[in-house]
């Protein structure tokens, strides 16, 4: 599986395209939607995955999805189960936290997780806003935190990292018990 990251709008939010041949899904469409479809091209899009609603994250989900023609996987209308869109195979995890409608999606098979605005490189995201919930992160962060050390983590913002160097470096995984 490629994975492409598109770096969109003032609050460089992370989209990503993933693809497998001429098959492709996007996590996030935040906005700048042509400079995602540049990215897409001519590649077949089977969905979209939203990881949360903030305006950041969908900015553009009504373009990508053109007018909702492609189907969008979102908390509202997906389970905490396995998944099979095409080539992708793929398990949703709820992670609230951040907000009442986190979810990572788990590529179990290419070791990869897109957490959204759950898990960053150091760090986890906001619980002050809207429907954020400290004790709730910290019940995704113990959840998470049995999941294998070599899975790689792509956050909402920010770089790239592995669950193994969160689980040492991010002072917020030691907050809760294992």
């Amino acid at each position: 599986m490629n994975i492409e990251k598109v770096v969109v709008g003032d609050y460089c939010t992370n989209c990503y395209i993933l693809s497998i041949g001429h098959d492709c899904l996007v996590i996030d469409p935040g906005c700048e939607y042509d400079k995602i479809k540049k990215c897409i091209s001519d590649k077949n899009v089977l969905a979209v995955l939203v990881t949360h609603r903030h305006f950041d994250h969908i900015g553009a989900l009504d373009l990508v999805s053109n007018k909702g023609s492609i189907p969008i996987y979102e908390y509202s209308n997906i389970e905490p189960k396995d998944y099979k869109i095409g080539p992708f195979s793929f398990k949703v995890i709820y992670t609230k936290g951040h907000t009442d409608d986190s979810i990572t999606y788990y590529f179990e098979k290419e070791k990869s997780m897109f957490t959204g605005d759950f898990i960053f490189e150091n760090s986890i995201g906001r619980t002050d806003l809207p429907t954020g919930n400290y004790n709730e992160i910290l019940k995704s962060i113990n959840m998470i935190k049995k999941y294998d050390d070599d899975i790689k983590v792509y956050p909402g913002h920010g770089n790239q990292t592995k669950l193994g160097i969160e689980k040492i470096n991010n002072i917020w995984f030691d907050n809760v018990n294992s």
